[in-house]
């Protein structure tokens, strides 16, 4: 792997300074460029590595989204990161509806914008896709080894430059008309994601927000699952995050893992 000149690396001490958290990002395992911070944070994750610690890299050669898709970035313009954890087996599905609720109060903190979040865990502004997580995990007889968050936010890149995708992602600089500085959104992100995470230890329902920020209610969706496609109108979610869907015969369907089909 070549690795590219980065101009615009973070300042690791200015988050560290904005950081109010007790445990998450006070550890970080950073590389300019890197394959995967997935791989990175589990690498240090199998080697005893704190609870909390986060995987920076400014540009990743194999980044990976959701279903095995590769996420494409600018390096020096976004982030890529990914936070390690120690979760209860029973709180591990929540994972991916706390990170992308973080995400949405980290920039409704730093910004006028309202973001959304189509199921299960993708982050909208105005329709486009502006955050994408990933969550896997490690288990050892029904014990929860570490599970890693992996997060990557269009923050200054102009994502009109990539033609693939320039229809159905943007970012918070596309959005906002200037540049956020990629520290105080990953500060941000970091201080949401450990409120939200100690109060899932703490048995507390932190599914509200992200359900109430779920822009597919009311809306005629295919979910592609397990179970093959599934048609119907999402009319509820439940606290673990599982869609509730009204088919045509007037019956539920509740649906725990899938992908939303393109409008």
């Amino acid at each position: 792997m070549i690795a590219l000149a980065v101009t615009n690396l973070l300042d690791l001490d200015k988050v560290q300074a904005l950081l109010r958290t007790e445990f998450v990002g006070r550890t970080v395992w950073y590389q300019e460029s890197t394959t995967s911070t997935m791989e990175d944070a589990a690498r240090e994750a199998r080697a005893g590595g704190p609870e909390g610690g986060v995987a920076i890299a400014e540009d990743q050669s194999a980044g990976r989204g959701r279903m095995g898709r590769s996420w494409v970035s600018s390096p020096g313009e976004n982030l890529h990161i990914t936070i390690m954890v120690r979760p209860e087996l029973t709180q591990l599905r929540h994972l991916v509806l706390i990170t992308p609720l973080a995400v949405c109060l980290a920039i409704e903190e730093l910004t006028d914008l309202r973001p959304r979040i189509k199921w299960p865990n993708d982050v909208l502004i105005a329709g486009k896709k502006v955050c994408g997580v990933l969550a896997e995990s490690a288990l050892e007889d029904e014990r929860v080894l570490f599970a890693l968050v992996g997060v990557g936010i269009n923050i200054n890149a102009d994502m009109s430059a990539y033609g693939e995708i320039k229809d159905i992602a943007t970012s918070l600089a596309s959005e906002t008309g200037q540049e956020l500085s990629r520290e105080e959104v990953l500060a941000a992100t970091l201080n949401h994601f450990e409120t939200l995470y100690q109060a899932l230890g703490r048995g507390e329902v932190v599914s509200i927000g992200w359900k109430e920020r779920l822009e597919t209610m009311g809306k005629q969706v295919t979910v592609q699952s397990s179970a093959g496609a599934l048609e119907g109108v999402a009319v509820d979610s439940d606290s673990d995050g599982a869609l509730i869907l009204r088919r045509q015969d007037g019956s539920h369907v509740r649906v725990e893992v899938g992908e939303l089909a393109p409008e």
